[in-house]
């Protein structure tokens, strides 16, 4: 029995190339006392991903070179020298690109596979559910009759951000990437307008489908998109920066807000979050979303690949616009 492991083998410069990763077959390690066996069933792909290969100053330290690529993931307990957990329990922590990982278990959770299908774990009842609750709620304070306009809307975050809204009594317009996602987040995820950014109108579309301006705009692209919205908004508005995936592959500078102006002008707040510093209200999130699911209220959708080895290449999906919802991979 052998251990399939992806490392990062350099630091890529723009996209990502296959020579970026390693795979490697290396022994099943054995847990200590105190630790557990984990066979990995399921890897979280996301944007921060890209962040982490970089050397450069981050909210995380990057991964180093050599080392199994940082990843979120869903296991089963198979092996248990530990007082908390037994075989069989199914854990959501960050086990890496891996097979199997011999861990203590610290900063990992055990959640029930009766209440969801198990990349929900990683999708909307995970890290990018959590963004967007937090990243919208708590940075963003929507209130009842405002608008929301949502960049990556089609993405795991950005649908669940636009769902939120709409829970919240608000008008809801998404940023997506062709038709068909267009069409995917208004009559299947209920979002009243949404702009394809790729029809190259995107002013025109922000005015027509935002025509008394933005109160809250939740971006997770960065870019020309960014800079678009600050021009649409309304006093006191309030941005919520999540993420910039335009920009995550520059091999020149990254490009900033050139109408920052317009924050000033509107009294209006940009703000950046990262997940992490809401871990302690994880729970209060989990509790509300898996609610707002059984009701109907909340849709999920996960986009699930097959086979650690294709990991590059399902990696890449994220930016070239080739899945919907949330991109997951089955080991």
């Amino acid at each position: 029995m052998t251990n399939t492991q992806i490392k990062l083998a350099k630091r890529p410069v723009g996209l990502p190339d296959a020579d970026t990763f390693t795979i490697e077959k290396n022994p099943v390690p054995t847990p200590g006392e105190g630790e557990v066996l984990l066979k990995t069933k399921y890897i979280s792909l996301d944007p921060a991903m890209r962040g982490w290969m970089n050397a450069s100053r981050s909210y995380i330290a990057p991964v180093e070179i050599g080392a199994v690529m940082r990843a979120g993931t869903v296991s089963e307990v198979v092996e248990s020298k530990h007082p908390k957990y037994a075989v069989g329990d199914i854990l959501v922590g960050n086990a890496g690109v891996q097979e199997y990982i011999a861990t203590d278990a610290k900063g990992y959770h055990s959640v029930d596979a009766n209440l969801a299908p198990l990349p929900v774990f990683l999708g909307t009842l995970g890290m990018p559910g959590f963004t967007a609750y937090f990243g919208l709620l708590r940075i963003g304070e929507p209130k009842a009759g405002e608008t929301v306009l949502v960049s990556g809307a089609a993405g795991a975050v950005g649908s669940v951000v636009g769902q939120i809204a709409k829970i919240k009594g608000c008008r809801v317009v998404g940023i997506a990437g062709g038709e068909k996602k267009c069409k995917y987040i208004v009559e299947e995820l209920g979002f009243d307008a949404a702009i394809d950014y790729k029809k190259g109108t995107l002013k025109a579309d922000m005015k027509r489908t935002c025509p008394d301006g933005i109160d809250v705009y939740f971006d997770n692209v960065g870019g020309e998109i960014l800079n678009t919205a600050l021009t649409r908004l309304n006093m006191h508005a309030r941005i919520v920066i999540c993420g910039a995936i335009s920009q995550y592959n520059n091999t020149e500078e990254v490009k900033g807000p050139s109408n920052y102006l317009s924050l000033l002008v509107s009294r209006a707040r940009m703000q950046g979050m990262v997940v992490f510093d809401y871990a302690k209200d994880y729970g209060i999130a989990a509790q509300e979303m898996g609610g707002w699911i059984q009701q109907g209220k909340l849709k999920t959708r996960e986009d699930v690949y097959e086979g650690i080895e294709n990991f590059h290449e399902t990696f890449l999906r994220l930016f070239n616009g080739e899945k919907m919802g949330k991109l997951v991979l089955k080991v």
